[in-house]
């Protein structure tokens, strides 16, 4: 797929680069932050269900984490996360190149989810994470009850939408 996209090509790798092949660096390079295919689907089935919401912002202003649908007036922080990335129990497969920096970097990833739930939860949201491999349907089904049973809540101090 690298190939046909014309990531490919017959450079050689700048000294920086941490990628062990130009083509690995080519499928790094191609991977997208935002608005991913399961992201895409899961906002159309949001949308679908008569929800609104803001794409790509942080729930709470002063840490830096930026959640893939954020329902502000509720308080409600949507993580769709990737299998590979997220180290999903079901789907991640471990790298077999430069397996001791990836088990590292898969399980900072996860640490670092972990401690973004915790400090959106002490600022009064709701974080939902969901796989990528989930059914767009039932995740905005699951998303959608949390939101409508928090709309009650009161707005925080932080970003407003």
């Amino acid at each position: 797929m690298a190939h046909a996209a014309g990531y490919v090509t017959t450079e050689t790798l700048p000294p920086d680069s941490w990628a062990s092949s130009p083509a690995s660096r080519a499928v790094m390079s191609a991977n997208k932050g935002r608005d991913t295919k399961p992201e895409k689907l899961l906002r159309s089935a949001l949308h679908r269900r008569g929800l609104r919401y803001r794409v790509g912002i942080r729930p709470v202003p002063d840490l830096r984490r930026t959640a893939d649908v954020v329902f502000t007036k509720a308080r409600v922080a949507v993580f769709v996360d990737g299998c590979y990335w997220h180290g999903c129990p079901e789907h991640h497969r471990p790298a077999k190149k430069d397996a001791t920096f990836w088990r590292e970097k898969i399980a900072g990833n996860r640490a670092r989810d972990l401690e973004t739930n915790e400090a959106l939860r002490d600022a009064g949201w709701l974080v939902i994470r969901v796989w990528e491999h989930q059914d767009p349907d039932e995740a905005a089904q699951e998303v959608s009850r949390a939101v409508r049973s928090r709309q009650h809540i009161p707005p925080s101090t932080g970003n407003q939408g």
